[in-house]
Formats: C-alpha cells, structure tokens, sequence
C-alpha cells in the first residue's frame, strides 16, 4: 500500500523512447525541445475529486448529470469516395452560437445549407483540430466538449467526424465502422487539406476514437496530413481489455453489458439498412448482452472475421503505435476499468521516438473528474496541441523524419523485418 497516498491525488508517470524526438523550435532564440519534455510541462499535477477516488466511482460519474459545455455545429453528410467502403459519413464543424434547432439531430447541431457549404472553404492559416469519438458516442459527448471549447476559444477551428450511424447519422449501406475503420477520417483530412490548404491540422481521438486515430496515424506513417495527435482512454489491446472485462463481474454485468446495449440499441436504429447484408444475422444479433457477442455477432461477420478475438487482434493500434511517425501524446489512467492497464503497449512506447505515454494512477475511464466538474485530461491535452502548434516548426521536424527513414535502410542486414500495420483482413480496396 502506497504510504504516501491521498484521496484525489493522482500519481503522473511518463514513459517514451530514451531517445526522444527534438520538437525544433520555430523561433530564432528557443532551442529544440524533445518531445518528453514537452508532455512533461504541459502535464499539470492531477488533483481529482477525492469523493471519486477509483477509477469505478470516476466512470460510474460520467452518468450524472454534469454541468453544461455548450458548442454548436453545422452538419455535412459526405459521399464515400472509395467504393470499398460504400456509403455516407456526418462530419460536425464546431461554429459561433447561432438560433434554431433541427430535431432529427443532436442539441445544438444543424445542417450546413449547401450554399453554406459551397463557402467553407478558406486560404488562412488557423489551428485546426479533427476529433474522433469513443463507442457508439458523436460530437455530442461531454468528454469531447471538454476539451473542444477552451480550444475553440484559443482561436482553433475544429470538426468532429462522426462514426457511421452515431450522432443521429445515418447508414446508407449494409456496414456500420469498427475499431480499425480508418477510411472516414483519411477522406476528412484529404478534404480539409483541399479546402483549407494552409491549416495546420491535428488530430484527437477518444476511447475507441482513440484506437481508430493511431490506426490512421500509423497507416500513413511519414505522409501523415496531421501535425500532430492526443489520445485519450485508448484500449489499445483490443483483445487483452475484452478478456480482462470478462473476468470481473463488474467488467462483465456493468461495463460489458452497458455497451453491448449500447451497440444493440444503435444496430437497431440502422437494423433496416443493415439486414441488407446477407452474413449478418439480425435475430443472433438481438439476442446479444455483451459487447463481445456483439462483435461475435455483427462485427465479425459483417467485416469477415472469424471470431471477434480475431477482429480485435487485427484492429488493435498496440501494433500500430510502433509505425506512428508524428508526435504522439497518449493520455491513460492506471485504474480505467476499460482500458485496461494490462493492455498499455508499455514496450512499444519505449521503441517509438515520436510517442510519449502519460498514466495517472486514478481517473477512470474519460472522466478523470476535479472537484469543479472540471475534467483534469482536458488541461495537458489542450495546452500540448496548443505548445505544440505556436512553438514547433513542422518544416524541419518532416526533414528530419525522412532523413531518419533514409538512414535506417544503411542500417545492417537483417534476417526478417516486422511490419506492424501488416494486417489479416485484406479489405477490397487493398487488393485491387
């Protein structure tokens, strides 16, 4: 037992590569600074409501009522350009307060009217930050708002892109998202990069979102449009967190369970698009209480895994973090009933020069609630991306990432290679 140990003070630790990449700096008269020390100054000590002093009692919270994080959007339904992945996606753009409500969508957010949406487009240089939700959540979450509306008022734009079918969206073909499903938010950022050519562009993913987003980052290894990213709650193993859930009563009858109804009442507002696909069951889909019968159940058919121990294996980022080639600031909670700490990817953090991982010894799962109401997570997340886009030049940071990549080929001969983001599911878009 920790001597030392009081309610609501969170213990910080950092982990990285010994050898951190140097953030070089923009201004003539500032050094470089690694990476590390970078999450390390913007980190503020973690000091939590001490009434809320496990990570079950901070999660158990996030279903109070809290106080209110007011942002108001407008909608854009996109047309999925790659036929592999057919259908439509909502991305929510974060704009000034307005008047007027549209009731098939979720408070505060209404349709861009397409002459709103044909002027969207501009040449300046702001900030701009894509955000990704946990499961079976949207722009509308709390946790999100969070860290959406101090970054809206430091002068950032920001868009959320909403999974298939969440946040009210519609499904437009037999297929809902999935934890590796990448394709949604690499159409965003082609999109942004065209129409805001001179923003720099970051990223943020919570929870699943957050699993989703160091997918996308490592996908795109070196030409990755993002400057840079945060990641909030991530489970990273997929497998290792569901099985570890599995164990518990409380990781099976509440969280498990929660879920699973969760997924179960989205695939139910969709069931009429989704019956559509021949593999997919619906009466065995309906049948489910856990989150992993419904991954056995929809998920795995759906995408053509076997068992949905194979379909988190393959769409897990642990793996996925070793190929991430932009700074990376991971932010989890030891005791998160979720993400479980087992599956923290402690080894392949100390093998990435462009990744720090921030754990705190309490604060739940996306919760990490002050004795305000304030959310602690909220504070390093925005004052890192914020530092790191008025401070680090990103022209030199990318030379030094390429001349990196061209001196390990002069590296030695070796008898084999691993390549992390080699995947089992080879989806069509792949094969062609």
């Amino acid at each position: 037992m920790d001597l030392l140990w009081r309610p609501g003070y969170g213990r910080l630790s950092f982990l990285s590569h010994a050898d951190p990449i140097a953030l070089p700096s923009k201004h003539i008269d500032t050094k470089s600074t690694s990476l590390l020390a970078l999450c390390k100054e913007v980190t503020p000590p973690c000091h939590l409501n001490p009434f809320l002093f496990n990570g079950h009692l901070q999660t158990f919270w996030t279903a109070v009522r809290s106080y209110d994080v007011p942002v108001y959007y407008k909608r854009h339904n996109f047309s999925v350009e790659d036929p592999a992945f057919a259908g439509t996606f909502a991305v929510d753009f974060a704009v000034p307060e307005y008047e007027g409500e549209d009731e098939s969508l979720p408070p505060r957010t209404t349709y861009l009217a397409e002459q709103e949406f044909g002027k969207i487009g501009s040449d300046d240089d702001r900030p701009m930050l894509v955000m990704l939700h946990g499961l079976s959540g949207g722009s509308h979450e709390i946790y999100l708002r969070h860290v959406l509306k101090p970054m809206l008022g430091a002068g950032w734009e920001a868009c959320v892109v909403n999974s298939r079918g969440c946040a009210k969206s519609k499904i437009t073909s037999a297929v809902m998202y999935n934890a590796r499903a990448t394709w949604d938010v690499r159409q965003t950022v082609k999109w942004l990069r065209q129409v805001f050519p001179n923003r720099p562009l970051f990223g943020i993913g919570f929870s699943l979102g957050a699993n989703i987003l160091v997918n996308y980052v490592a996908e795109e290894g070196a030409d990755c449009q993002l400057k840079a990213a945060v990641v909030i709650s991530n489970p990273w193993n997929l497998d290792v967190s569901s099985l570890a859930l599995q164990r518990t009563w409380l990781g099976l009858r509440v969280y498990l369970k929660a879920m699973g109804t969760n997924m179960k009442s989205l695939f139910e507002e969709h069931v009429e698009e989704i019956a559509k696909n021949p593999r997919v069951d619906i009466n065995r889909v309906r049948k489910i209480r856990y989150l992993f019968e419904f991954d056995r159940e929809l998920q795995g058919p759906s995408w053509g895994y076997p068992t949905e121990g194979a379909y988190y294996r393959d769409a897990s980022s642990c793996d996925s973090l070793l190929a991430v080639k932009v700074p990376l600031f991971a932010i989890n909670a030891e005791d998160d009933p979720i993400a479980v700490n087992e599956a923290l990817p402690l080894q392949e953090f100390r093998q990435n020069h462009y990744a720090v991982l921030c754990t705190t010894s309490t604060g739940g799962h996306l919760s990490w609630f002050e004795s305000g109401g304030g959310r602690w997570f909220a504070k390093p997340a925005c004052q890192f991306l914020q530092r790191i886009a008025a401070d680090v030049d990103f022209e030199k940071l990318a030379r030094f990432r390429r001349d990196a990549v061209s001196e390990r080929t002069k590296q030695c001969f070796t008898p084999g290679s691993f390549v992390p983001m080699r995947r089992k599911l080879q989806l069509q878009s792949q094969i062609r």
